[in-house]
């Protein structure tokens, strides 16, 4: 892959944590490209580094050596005022649990990146009306998270991640925690942004269904790139549709890695 012409390239990427006197190394010489527009999904068991991966993609975390370079820029030699400002802008962030704060309404929730990007109060609260009315939340403003169901404060995290118009969407298990319609929902939601807004959407997931609904699927064991898969049929994913066929997760390749 030609690094000139992704959004993302990583290359031998080693994440090592000390605990105490013992090394985990979380991540082994990973290298990998993410092209801009594409759907990717990062699967592999438990213990494997998605999450690990995802951090430092979303500059949350650094890696202890290896290059990271997005958007053609060395993220290694970024201030932490341009790392601050990937953060906010370049990349939107959904998680597993939605990471919402519980006693903040959907509007507010919505509105806090914006605060901290420094937009004035009546353009920022326009902005995330429009967003959230844009994932269908339009008559849910004013309600609390424990007043949404799961699907619902899903679609308030991706609201929430796209009020900054970001280039890069980062999922982290973004329907781990919901039921299959619910996340039906949510994948609809992110295949529409990547197809009609061109969004780069980069999602890790251990279910082999949600991972079919992307083009690309990269797969990891023990802080390896085990093998990619190209998607030739992508999943098209329908709000309201309770669960769509995909091939069973193979575990042959975790077998093979371990011989």
């Amino acid at each position: 892959m030609d690094k000139r012409k992704t959004v993302i390239w990583i290359e031998n990427m080693h994440k090592v944590y000390k605990m105490g006197t013992n090394e985990v190394h979380a991540l082994r010489g990973v290298s990998l490209g993410v092209f801009a527009g594409e759907i990717v999904a990062i699967m592999g068991p438990s213990g494997s580094g998605k999450s690990t991966l995802m951090n430092i993609l979303g500059c949350l975390d650094q890696p202890t050596w290896g290059q990271y370079i997005l958007d053609g820029k060395d993220v290694s030699k970024m201030s932490d005022d341009d790392l601050a400002a990937v953060r906010n802008r370049k990349v939107g962030f959904v998680f597993q649990s939605f990471n919402l704060l519980p006693r903040t309404t959907a509007l507010d929730n919505v509105v806090l990146p914006l605060v901290y990007a420094g937009v004035g109060v009546r353009e920022r609260r326009q902005r995330a009306k429009k967003v959230l009315e844009a994932v269908g939340l339009g008559e849910r403003l004013h309600h609390t998270p424990n007043e949404l169901s799961g699907g619902q404060q899903q679609r308030v995290a991706i609201a929430r991640a796209l009020v900054n118009q970001p280039a890069i969407i980062l999922a982290d298990e973004p329907t781990g925690n919901l039921d299959s319609t619910s996340g039906q929902e949510v994948m609809a939601i992110l295949q529409q942004l990547n197809r009609e807004h061109g969004i780069t959407v980069v999602l890790v997931t251990h279910d082999p269904r949600i991972g079919h609904h992307a083009q690309r699927i990269i797969h990891l064991f023990d802080g390896k790139v085990l093998r990619e898969e190209q998607v030739a049929e992508p999943i098209q994913a329908r709000a309201g549709a309770t669960e769509d066929p995909a091939p069973a997760y193979d575990p042959t390749y975790i077998e093979e890695a371990a011989a």
